[in-house]
Formats: C-alpha cells, sequence, structure tokens
C-alpha cells in the first residue's frame, strides 16, 4: 500500500500474464468526504489488504472501470456485502453472475460525483472505458487507456514488441489494437478525451505500469496525440 495524496492510496496486485506480456496491476483507493471507501479495479484480495482497508475506513463502492477488470469482484462481494457494485454495460453483460447496482455508461449524480468526476471513453468496437478523477488531489485514473510499462520484467521480445504497441514508458499510451479501433468513431473519442484532459491532472494513476507525478499534462498530451 502506498499513500499517493490525502485519501487516496494505490494497492500493487500479483502480476497477470496478458497477450504474452507480463502486466502489473494495481487498484486506486479513495476515502470519500462521507468517509466511505470507494474501491477502483479490485485487486485479489488479501489478509493484509482487509486489514489496511479496515484502517481506512468501510468499503462502500466497488468500481469495474472495463470488461478486463473484474476477476475478483467475486471474493470483494463475499467478503463486504454491503459494499455497492458499478461497471460499464459490457463488464454487466459479462459478469451475469453479479448483481450490479449500477451501470457506469449512465449520466448519473453518483454518490462520490462531490469527490470524483468521470469520463466514459467510448467510440472503440473493442472496449469502453470509464476514467476517474479525484478533485483535491488531481488524479486521473486510468487502466487500460494508457499503458506505461517500464520493461524492467520484460525480457528482450517482450520489450520490442511493448514500444511496437506503444505501451513502453516513458512513452505509454493506449495500445495499438485499441488505437486502430477508434477509426470509425474518432470524433467521438476525441470529445472524451478534451474533457478528460481539461481535468489538470497532476498524477496519473496507471494500472498497468508506472504512475506519472511529473510533467503530467505533457505526458498525456503525448498520450493522445494519436487522437487530439
Amino acid at each position: 500500500m502506498k499513500k499517493l495524496a490525502h485519501n487516496i492510496w494505490i494497492f500493487d496486485g500479483d502480476t497477470v500474464s496478458f497477450l504474452g506480456l507480463p502486466y502489473s496491476t494495481r487498484m486506486t483507493v479513495i476515502k470519500l468526504n462521507c468517509s466511505k471507501v470507494w474501491v477502483h479495479s479490485p485487486v485479489k484480495l488479501t489478509h493484509s489488504i482487509q486489514m489496511a482497508l479496515k484502517n481506512i475506513g468501510e468499503v462502500q463502492y466497488l468500481i469495474a472501470p472495463n470488461h478486463l477488470h473484474h476477476l475478483f469482484l467475486s471474493d470483494w462481494i463475499k467478503a463486504y456485502p454491503n459494499a455497492e457494485v458499478y461497471g460499464t454495460r459490457e463488464v454487466i453483460k459479462k459478469r451475469s453472475d453479479i448483481s450490479f447496482t449500477g451501470v457506469l455508461n449512465e449520466e448519473n449524480i453518483w454518490d462520490w460525483s462531490s469527490d470524483i468526476a468521470q469520463e466514459l471513453f467510448s467510440g472503440s468496437v473493442l472496449m469502453q472505458e470509464c476514467v476517474f478523477f479525484h478533485k483535491t488531489s488531481k488524479t486521473l485514473i486510468v487502466t487500460d487507456l494508457v499503458e506505461n510499462f517500464s520493461g524492467k520484467n520484460f525480457n528482450f521480445w517482450q520489450r520490442v514488441i511493448a514500444k511496437s504497441i506503444g505501451i513502453l514508458a516513458p512513452n505509454g499510451k493506449a495500445p495499438l489494437d485499441w488505437r486502430l479501433s477508434f477509426v470509425f468513431h474518432k470524433t467521438q473519442a476525441r470529445k472524451h478525451a478534451v474533457r478528460m484532459l481539461a481535468w489538470d491532472t497532476k498524477i496519473l494513476v496507471i494500472a498497468h505500469g508506472e504512475i506519472v507525478t511529473e510533467n503530467t499534462d505533457k505526458f498525456l498530451s503525448q498520450s493522445f496525440k494519436w487522437l487530439i
């Protein structure tokens, strides 16, 4: 567990294999002004994580921001049966075994809206992702929309592949296949990106790769150059 700023923490999870690359994983935890705890992209639940969360507050909201970030939801729901669960339409369709409280695709005044802004990034035929912005710490939270691997745990060919698809630090961005999938709806996606980039981000938390804390505006501008 690492505290990023007031009322916001990150927890690094296990490395998982995805498309032949070792993907590091990360979840973000925010304590809202109402003292409830908001959990983004839950990683594998362990006793140490439960103890750390107990010291932060009551887990109330579990967030699945896209249809790739849902693997450990069932364990979290068992551990926190009173928690509310939110996901995109794609993840809700994929996880019919889970009773979701709400759909992130819908416009709404969320219980966390005073603390966290959000934008559903659509326009791709492959995947939608809901991104979030913690207002007080000016932290943007993404999962796969930006990947920024250091490459330290990659072999030579894995680094070559990561660089070729655009996900190697310090030049991380959305993977090539996802960028190409916006080809027919770039105008739609561009509107989401413009609103997201207007948030004056100081810290960029990425589920897969290096967190960005310096020259974040420059990094984001470069990351979305393919779209803007």
